[in-house]
Formats: structure tokens, C-alpha cells, sequence
């Protein structure tokens, strides 16, 4: 009896029983009402412009269909995907826009975080530096890979002259970086780092920024080496800018493009996904097998964003802890 009694008369909520939520104000729910009316339309166009084209390159993907020879069109299901993936050639150019994701991320990552601090730390020509950072960042892709081309081509570029000289004349002038699949891929992944590496390091300056420099310093006062304030410190506290820089540019360097296609066209096993794709669908007109292709990178892109979010495990509706 005493029980029920002091239940009833403190309106405790009884065990096992859900606590019923609480009810909107007329003010919440006008506010709400406005949310949705004002960003609505823009959500709606936003849908349709991202989903269509996704949902059309599937239905296209399970078609043999030929642009030239639009009648010959016939439904053909998976076998665009199993060709695709039994493919030597999509398996080479797997592995190289792997090779490319990975040298650029890691390089980019190193030179992007001491860039990032290097611009934290400088107070007097802030804003000049971090000007200066940037240029390269805002050059055009294609000028920039053209710009890569003509310093490490045999007649033109400096990129030789500066080894033969810096090597004592061990190096030869000759050499021709664009012979070898290797000596390409060194030069494509040097351009993407040199043009993308600001974008890393304006990311990373923006985590930087939320660490409390208190913390830094009651870690100095303790005794903390400069490594153990970076690794138990610094990163643990900028743990969601880290990984939305190096999501984004995973992401962009899987789709890379334009610096393997105006370097070496795909020679010497350059060929990258992004390039396979628009061979098959411009250069090739082969609509089905090239909207499977562009589906299964769609897909590859998907799983990677997925791994990196669980595996940074960062909830950024929370500020990033």
C-alpha cells in the first residue's frame, strides 16, 4: 500500500512503463512547420538531381546498350557487373587508383598537419602565409597537370636539370618520367600533392583551432614530451576535422581524373577508375557496361565513407566526440 501510495501521490512513473514524450509547443510546431516550407523546395530539387541520375545509371548498367545502335538494346541483368569485375583491366585500374589514394593520402596527410600547425603557431604574418599556402590550391586541375607535364617532359621541364645538378651529375638528363608505369605514377601523385595538399592543411588548421591550448599546456607542465601532447593531446581533440579532411580527400582522390588522363592518357597501366569509366561510355559509347562501372565506383566510394566514419567513430552532432 505504501508503495502504490507514494507512486500515486509523486506521480512516479511505473517500472517497465515508457515516460510519454513531450508535446511540441504551438511555437515549435510553427517553427518547424517553417523549417521544412523554407529548405523544402531546395531538399526536393537537391533529391531529385542526386538521386535520378544514380537511379538511371542503374536501370542503364543492366542493359547491353550501344549508343550508335540504339535498337539493338536488350535487358541482360548482372552480366555488365560480372564482366566488369572479371575484367583484367578493371582490376589494374583498381590497383592503381588504390596506389594513387593511398601515396597521396599519407604524404598529404604529414605535409597537411605540419603546414596546419606551422599556421597556427605564426601570429604576426598570418594571413599572408596562409595566402601563400593556398595558390596552389586554386589553380585549375588541368592547368595544373599540364604544368606537371611540361617540368618533367624530357625537352621541356626543369625537373632533370634541378636532379642532374642536385646529384652531381648522376642523374641523367634524359631520363623520360612518362616511360614507365612507375616513374609516371610518381609524377601524377607528386601533382596531386602539390595542388591538394593546401586543401588538407586548411581542413586540419580548422581542427586545430578547437584544441584548447590549456590543455597543452597543463600536459607541458607535467612533463608530456612534444610527441605525447600530439598524440594524446592535440589529435584525441581534433579527432572529427581529421576525419572529414581525410574522408574528403580519399573521396577525391578515388575519382581522380584529370592528372592521369593529360599526363600519360592511361598509358604504361596509368589507367585509374574514373578514366576507365568515361572510356567505355564517351570514348567507347558502351552505355550499359560503362553505367556498371560507374555504379560499382559509386559503391566503392559508399564503402569507404562508411569505413571511415565507424572507424573514426565521431558523431559530429555532437562536436566531433
Amino acid at each position: 500500500m505504501s508503495t502504490v501510495a507514494t507512486s500515486e501521490t509523486t506521480g512516479a512513473q511505473p517500472t517497465g512503463e515508457k515516460a510519454p514524450r513531450s508535446r511540441l509547443s504551438d511555437r515549435a510546431r510553427a517553427e518547424r512547420s517553417l523549417g521544412w516550407k523554407l529548405a523544402g523546395p531546395a531538399f526536393i530539387v537537391m533529391l531529385l538531381v542526386t538521386l535520378y541520375p544514380i537511379a538511371y545509371a542503374i536501370y542503364l548498367s543492366l542493359f547491353s546498350y550501344r549508343l550508335t545502335d540504339p535498337q539493338s538494346r536488350r535487358f541482360i541483368g548482372l552480366q555488365n557487373y560480372i564482366t566488369s569485375l572479371t575484367d583484367p583491366l578493371f582490376w589494374e585500374a583498381f590497383v592503381t587508383t588504390a596506389i594513387i589514394v593511398v601515396i597521396t593520402l599519407v604524404i598529404e596527410l604529414v605535409l597537411g598537419m605540419a603546414i596546419a600547425m606551422l599556421m597556427n603557431r605564426i601570429v604576426l604574418p598570418r594571413r599572408t602565409l596562409r595566402t601563400i599556402v593556398l595558390i596552389p590550391y586554386a589553380i585549375i586541375t588541368v592547368v595544373s597537370a599540364f604544368s606537371w607535364t611540361f617540368a618533367a617532359s624530357v625537352d621541356t621541364g626543369f625537373i632533370n636539370h634541378w636532379l642532374h645538378t642536385l646529384s652531381f651529375s648522376q642523374f641523367p638528363l634524359d631520363y623520360d618520367w612518362f616511360g614507365g608505369r612507375w616513374s609516371s605514377l610518381t609524377i601524377i601523385c607528386l601533382s596531386e600533392i602539390w595542388k591538394t595538399t593546401p586543401f588538407m592543411s586548411l581542413l586540419l588548421l580548422a581542427g586545430l583551432a578547437q584544441v584548447d591550448s590549456s590543455l597543452e599546456e597543463a600536459a607541458k607542465v607535467d612533463g608530456a614530451t612534444w610527441w605525447q601532447r600530439f598524440r594524446r593531446v592535440i589529435l584525441p581533440n581534433m579527432k572529427a576535422a581529421l576525419m572529414v579532411a581525410v574522408l574528403f580527400r580519399t573521396l577525391d582522390a578515388i575519382r581522380i581524373y584529370d592528372n592521369p588522363v593529360i599526363m600519360t592518357g592511361g598509358a604504361n597501366k596509368t589507367t585509374t577508375l574514373s578514366m576507365l569509366v568515361a572510356n567505355e561510355t564517351i570514348n567507347r559509347v558502351e552505355i550499359g557496361i560503362g553505367s556498371a562501372l560507374a555504379v560499382i565506383l559509386f559503391i566503392i566510394v559508399l564503402i569507404v565513407a562508411f569505413i571511415f566514419v565507424r572507424g573514426f567513430k565521431v558523431d559530429l552532432t555532437t562536436g566531433g566526440k
